[in-house]
């Protein structure tokens, strides 16, 4: 209760933040599932996108985020609440058997495809790793697209800038519609996170397209 309270007051405070600090919006939120394990795989353009994207789901999040920030003070404690540990030079077995394990938990899973963060702002190659829990979890994925928290917090920025931040789901894209026909794991992972990076972009290109 305790932890769920601090969580819940967590996303109030950073949505505050976002809002004053230039403005938050929100779109298509009705696309995630309120129940049920689910991946929410989004771009990742600045360090504000995981709190952000946590503070504006309409459930709670697990985050899956590199090992080196659970050891530092105080955050660290914070994080371990609602993060999996992650080795980015090897991911461990431990940690897919962890994220399945809360998927099939009915815990909604925030990920980031591309494995770190664009300092462009260009959107990256996928990683297999999330085709590897789709298909071993068989759950749904809510591809989100992040527009200007790279503004907000630039690469190598120690403060806020002023800037407003847009989030938006897209449509669930369920395993069985990736998955046609038997294919090696290797290449089915690939294929998954290949048709998850596409629906990311594809956003992108409609949000680009809208803006004009």
């Amino acid at each position: 209760m305790f932890i769920s309270l601090l969580y819940n007051l967590a996303k109030i405070i950073i949505r505050l933040i976002i809002r004053i600090n230039g403005g938050l919006e929100v779109k298509s939120k009705e696309n995630v599932p309120l129940t049920g394990g689910v991946i929410i795989a989004a771009n990742h353009i600045s360090y504000l996108d995981p709190p952000i994207v946590g503070a504006v789901l309409p459930r709670r999040a697990t985050f899956m985020a590199r090992k080196g920030l659970f050891e530092m003070p105080i955050l660290g404690w914070a994080i371990k609440q609602c993060a999996i540990p992650v080795d980015r030079q090897k991911t461990r077995p431990s940690t897919i058997k962890e994220a399945i394990r809360r998927l099939k938990a009915g815990e909604a899973v925030v990920l980031f495809p591309e494995g770190r963060r664009s300092e462009t702002g260009e959107l990256l190659e996928g990683k297999r790793g999330i085709g590897m829990l789709v298909s071993m979890s068989n759950v749904p994925v809510v591809p989100a697209f992040i527009i200007g928290s790279d503004q907000a917090l630039p690469v190598d920025a120690k403060w806020l800038k002023r800037a407003k931040v847009t989030v938006v789901f897209g449509k669930p894209i369920y395993y069985t519609s990736i998955h046609k026909e038997a294919i090696p794991a290797d290449l089915l992972h690939d294929d998954i996170s290949k048709t998850i990076m596409n629906a990311i972009r594809e956003m992108k290109n409609n949000y680009a397209s809208n803006s004009r």
